[in-house]
């Protein structure tokens, strides 16, 4: 098990940018898929974006072209660069991790608590 904490949310106008950050617990985080996930008040949570070494995804309908995601394993930490935020992102976005499996899918094993988006137009 790791455990999550997503920090850097917030509000931001429409445009903007923001870089979420997610700091983890263990001693084997680079052996971890990390992936980033959002869920917009009264919707379903969505894929954003997944990376484990030598690798990236992204979704490709709302997102991809705007955000990055990068880590850096002697921090522990995942990251997830927005920019040109849109009205329709604003979500609490959620931090996860895995081992094995699919990047894009929502069986993640390990969770973060969220760090809520807005987005002023």
């Amino acid at each position: 098990q790791v455990q999550l904490v997503e920090s850097g949310g917030g509000l931001v106008q429409a445009g903007g940018s923001l870089r979420l950050s997610c700091a983890a617990s263990g001693r084997t985080f680079s052996s971890y898929a990390m992936a980033w996930f959002r869920q917009p008040s009264g919707k379903e949570r969505e894929f954003v974006a997944a990376m484990r070494t030598g690798t990236s995804t992204y979704d490709t309908n709302s997102v991809k072209g705007r955000v990055t995601i990068s880590r850096d394993n002697a921090k522990n930490t995942v990251y997830l660069q927005m920019d040109s935020l849109k009205p329709e992102d604003p979500a609490v976005y959620y931090c996860a991790a895995r081992v094995t499996g699919r990047l894009a899918s929502l069986d993640y094993d390990n969770w973060g608590q969220g760090t809520q988006v807005t987005v002023s137009s």
